[in-house]
């Protein structure tokens, strides 16, 4: 097999559909083939490509795409690949059109005009859902309401079929060509967070690593994580306040090699004071990832070479 880590080819391959913007995919797959390393990044919350028709939906537009937006985190995972080999997932649909870390049925059925969801209501929404942060976000601290008017259930099932299906349909294929490859695979699902406060009122960690309490992936894996961490004297958090989501417990299986981490990133790390626009920690975050999928590589080859006894412990 290639060397763990290095510059790479990368090859690119574009999928699903953005309704209402008409030849733009909504998302993307890069990677060389075959694989460098057992590690796929998928960035689920990054993408900015807003038809005119879900602008004109938006109340205060920008400033709610900014809020839902992981800002950027594309552009670190880009660097990132760039330097490993990694395969590359990216969203270009955004998250407030659908949100690819929520389940297809985790929705507010108040959203939509009474009587049009019928049989589909039966399932009570989630506390994720009740809250404002259902598959279609509804509201924002701060903003309120995101929506000038009830959705439309035409256009839900438009960005299931085009954007939300063939993610997730793209994101286990893959997984599975490293697993097979590799004898285990890693999904690094890459997020991004405002600022944490710590329980003194002084800053919190700067990175939150989330392996659903364990059930996601080897420890080892996690351990390896926080290793990387600590060596570069940063402070990262387990699991609080993000434990890892849909993506997570969709597409990790660990009896099987499939292994899954979620990242948190706090935004004022690598964007400017307005949390807007790449700023001066930029590179500096893109070289401490580089270095934590690298070793989570190293971490993860060795699970794979280990075969059906590495599985066991992993399911243990």
């Amino acid at each position: 097999m290639n060397p763990i880590g290095g510059e790479n080819d990368s090859q690119r391959r574009d999928c699903g559909a953005i309704p209402g913007a008409p030849g733009i995919p909504a998302f993307s797959l890069f990677g060389p083939d075959p694989s460098r390393i057992p590690v796929m990044i998928a960035v689920p919350h990054a993408g900015r490509v807003y038809p005119r028709a879900l602008l004109r939906d938006m109340r205060h537009a920008d400033l709610a795409a900014l809020k839902l937006e992981d800002r950027y985190a594309d552009r670190l995972a880009h660097a990132v690949a760039r330097e490993t080999g990694a395969a590359l997932l990216i969203a270009n649909a955004p998250r407030a059109m659908i949100d690819l870390n929520r389940a297809p049925d985790d929705v507010d059925w108040e959203m939509f005009p009474r009587g049009s969801a019928g049989e589909r209501m039966q399932r009570a929404p989630s506390r994720r859902a009740r809250s404002g942060l259902g598959l279609i976000p509804r509201r924002l601290s701060g903003i309120g309401e995101i929506w000038r008017r009830r959705q439309d259930l035409a256009d839900l099932d438009a960005r299931i079929a085009g954007v939300h299906g063939p993610y997730h349909e793209t994101l286990a294929s893959t997984l599975a060509q490293l697993q097979a490859r590799w004898g285990a695979a890693l999904l690094l699902d890459l997020h991004s967070m405002p600022p944490l406060a710590s329980n003194g009122g002084r800053g919190g960690p700067h990175f939150v690593i989330g392996d659903r309490f364990g059930a996601s992936c080897h420890g080892g894996i996690t351990a390896a994580a926080f290793s990387c961490f600590h060596g570069a004297n940063q402070e990262a958090a387990h699991n609080r306040p993000y434990a890892g989501g849909y993506v997570l417990e969709r597409h990790s299986d660990t009896s099987r090699g499939l292994h899954a981490i979620q990242l948190e990133i706090d935004r004022s790390r690598y964007l400017d004071s307005r949390l807007a626009e790449p700023g001066p920690g930029f590179d500096d975050v893109a070289a401490l990832l580089t270095n934590l999928v690298r070793d989570l590589a190293q971490e993860v080859s060795q699970l794979g070479q280990l075969g059906d006894e590495g599985m066991r412990q992993a399911a243990e």
